[in-house]
């Protein structure tokens, strides 16, 4: 499949999509035919999983959630790690046309509670690292999922389940302005909120920041600080991978400064994406030096403003710049941001091609 791109008479590339589209067909399935079947898509300490083998596991987790008898347009809950696992189950129930939410796995029994009610899911499925909460969540609460199971364990765990399912699988027809997937809002304003994006949304996020803005390709290595579950860290350490026919890599435990310094060692990523509190606390423990970046291309830095002084030591350190980035779950992922040839320390710089920014005061009057 293939995306046709426009320019607008402001110069700025626009996608155009097909009908019908379901996402999953460009951003899974095309890459087998543009010949990438035996190319990495993730990579973690335990394993590497090929295209070939992503395409497979996707088909596999949507059958069996249709076999579960989750339907169109049903959400399915994901209280995931990172890890391969996440990648097949959020393009699997896309691909059979349910709609996965991914939760913050921090969250506490009563946060998962509320969520379950919101969002009158037809299933949760969670790593068994956050069974205590998770399960007192569905204990304690008045609407029942249809489906509640663990990712691993027994033979009837989702991920045994999904093993002896069928390779094979036809997206389900869709459309770019179809609904797709929720994220929940962090919940600052009040109560969580879920946010709806579509089909198309992701190949847009993609195409304005990756290929306009950052300057994806092909044979980049991203990895991200910021766990999947959160908008910033699915766009760089899933959906950019994804788009570009790249390679994603993926790392369950919690991130330290002696973590990612190994990560950085053992597979040297290009891309790299944290918050501006963990780029200050790797340059203060000492652990990463300048023979561990050998690769690295790009760095992304948001979540709340890149101090100054840790922007310069880290380009001192590492010869690449930090890109001051912003986003929101709402927008789905960045959309104002340094450019490698135009930072300015201390802003977050310009509006990504394709979007409007406009500043106002408290009375919604522009400024």
């Amino acid at each position: 499949m293939e995306l046709a791109v426009e320019v607008d008479g402001e110069g700025i590339p626009q996608l155009r999509f097909p009908e019908p589209f379901n996402v999953t067909e460009y951003f899974i399935d095309r890459h087998i035919a543009e010949g990438r079947a035996d190319k990495v898509a993730i990579r973690t300490l335990r394993r590497d999983v090929t295209y070939a083998e992503l395409v497979g596991c996707v088909n596999r987790f949507g059958n069996t959630l249709v076999k579960l008898g989750i339907v169109r347009g049903e959400r399915l809950l994901m209280v995931v790690k990172d890890c391969p696992e996440f990648f097949f189950l959020f393009w699997g129930a896309i691909k059979a046309g349910v709609i996965p939410v991914p939760l913050n796995t921090m969250l506490r029994a009563r946060d998962f509670d509320y969520i379950i009610q919101d969002s009158e899911c037809a299933g949760l499925a969670y790593s068994l690292e956050f069974d205590t909460e998770v399960e007192a969540a569905f204990a304690r609460c008045s609407w029942r999922p249809r489906v509640f199971l663990p990712m691993e364990g027994g033979d009837q765990a989702l991920a045994p389940r999904a093993r002896d399912a069928s390779p094979e699988l036809q997206a389900l027809s869709a459309c770019a302005t179809e609904d797709c997937f929720w994220l929940y809002s962090s919940g600052t304003t009040g109560l969580p909120k879920g946010v709806v994006h579509a089909h198309g949304d992701i190949a847009v996020t993609c195409q304005h920041f990756f290929d306009t803005t950052l300057g994806a390709e092909e044979e980049d290595v991203f990895f991200s600080v910021p766990r999947l579950f959160f908008s910033y860290g699915m766009g760089v350490a899933m959906n950019a991978p994804l788009w570009a026919g790249a390679t994603a890599i993926l790392d369950d435990r919690r991130p330290t400064p002696q973590i990612v310094t190994e990560i950085f060692r053992r597979f040297a990523p290009t891309v790299f994406a944290a918050v501006p509190t963990f780029y200050a606390g790797l340059l203060a423990s000492g652990v990463l030096t300048k023979n561990d970046v050998h690769g690295l291309r790009r760095c992304l830095s948001g979540g709340e403003a890149t101090p100054p002084d840790v922007q310069r030591r880290w380009l001192a350190l590492t010869g690449v710049p930090t890109l001051e980035v912003i986003g929101s779950t709402e927008m789905l992922f960045i959309y104002m941001s340094n450019r490698i040839d135009d930072i300015r320390p201390g802003t977050t710089g310009k509006p990504v091609p394709g979007y409007q920014v406009r500043i106002v005061d408290d009375e919604g009057r522009a400024r």
